[in-house]
């Protein structure tokens, strides 16, 4: 599984929200409900916010293997 817990922390750092990348990238709601829910974004969503956070895309996602990959 895909976590987005390292972006959400590196927003807590930056003193960021929801609501500025939003407003700053031009995300729709439904992409942030993506990252809080650990779905799929496209690779131009994790490119803007690598850009935007000026990071690697490893600051943004982290792999969590499943049990059933063990």
């Amino acid at each position: 599984m895909i976590s987005y817990k390292p972006l959400l922390k590196l927003m807590i750092d930056k003193n960021t929200n929801k609501t500025v990348l939003r407003n700053e990238l031009g995300f729709s709601s439904s992409t942030m409900a993506k990252l809080n829910k650990n779905e799929y974004v496209s690779l131009s969503i994790i490119d803007k916010l690598c850009a935007y956070f000026n990071c690697q895309p490893s600051d943004l996602i982290e792999y969590i293997p499943s049990e059933n990959n063990s």
